[in-house]
């Protein structure tokens, strides 16, 4: 049996902002009736956070869950604790229409820090992040450059990206490409 690393190996990169790799972390993507209570309540269990409105992230430190369409919510949780996470979630929503899947392994997770963090998203990505329309906890689900990812601001200064492992060293080398070039002074 193989040891789990991370895609990038903790890699990190500094410039105007700080682009770093944020190590292993559990992702189970749930799919299902997201109004239905007990669907709520078991995410509510496994993570602490309240479930979040279209559009929205809920997380603190490695536990959250992020909006990702209709019928879909992304839970966070330590990658120790993934595999468990989906044998709760399948037990709570026993008889019911729903998908658990771990997809921890599939994922890699960055994040962009600093007073620019979001002129460095807003080259790359089809999304306005101007502070008045998108605050901290806001929630999207697009692209940078032309590979897929959601991002979120964690706060003011902070967004963190999920992109697909496969192309994670594209999407960091393309975050730090666009840290090194600077501030644009548009927000």
């Amino acid at each position: 049996m193989s040891n789990a690393a991370s895609a990038l190996n903790n890699r990190v990169a500094n410039g105007t902002v700080t682009v770093r790799e944020m190590g292993l972390r559990g992702m189970i993507t749930l799919r299902g009736d997201l109004s239905d209570a007990s669907l709520k309540k078991a995410c509510k269990s496994l993570t602490g956070q309240d479930f979040p409105a279209m559009g929205k992230a809920n997380v603190d430190g490695e536990k959250g869950l992020c909006w990702m369409s209709p019928d879909e919510v992304l839970i966070l949780v330590p990658h120790a604790q993934a595999a468990e996470a989906v044998t709760q979630i399948e037990k709570a929503m026993k008889g019911k229409h729903h998908l658990a899947v771990n997809v921890s392994d599939a994922r890699a997770l960055l994040s962009v820090e600093g007073p620019y963090a979001r002129e460095v998203i807003a080259k790359l990505a089809p999304v306005d992040l101007h502070p008045d329309t998108f605050k901290p906890g806001d929630f999207r689900r697009s692209r940078l450059g032309q590979v897929a990812a959601a991002f979120w601001m964690a706060d003011a200064t902070t967004a963190h990206v999920i992109c697909f492992r496969s192309i994670a060293d594209y999407a960091f080398r393309l975050l730090a490409t666009s840290a090194k070039a600077g501030p644009v002074g548009i927000f």
